[in-house]
């Protein structure tokens, strides 16, 4: 891999958190596609994202990288949707509440 990226093959799982909340440069997706090259099969890569997989590659940029990691992904992943209200939207009204319910002590 690129100078930078070995150091994310090594782990047994890798978790990237919030992908896609802003768009990766040439050399990010070069990098993500040969960390998922030397992972896939062998090591546990797991994405968060609000980016439905068919909108990747308006932050992946290069329409060949982004072909390449999402066929990559497509044939391997086990995907999990999450549907419902935000979790920290959920956990902000149950504090709020608990708050509240102290300041009427």
């Amino acid at each position: 891999t690129s100078s930078g990226a070995s150091g994310v093959t090594r782990p047994a799982v890798l978790v990237l958190d919030n992908f896609g909340s802003r768009k990766l440069t040439s050399m990010e997706a070069q990098d993500l596609c040969e960390i998922l090259d030397a992972r896939t099969g062998e090591k546990s890569t797991v994405f968060t994202t609000q980016l439905p997989l068919p909108h990747w590659s308006e932050v992946l940029g290069d329409p060949v990288i982004s072909d390449a990691i999402r066929d990559r992904l497509d044939h391997v992943a086990m995907k999990f949707e999450i549907k419902g209200e935000s979790y920290r939207a959920v956990l902000a009204r149950q504090l709020g509440k608990r708050a509240a319910s102290e300041d009427r002590s």
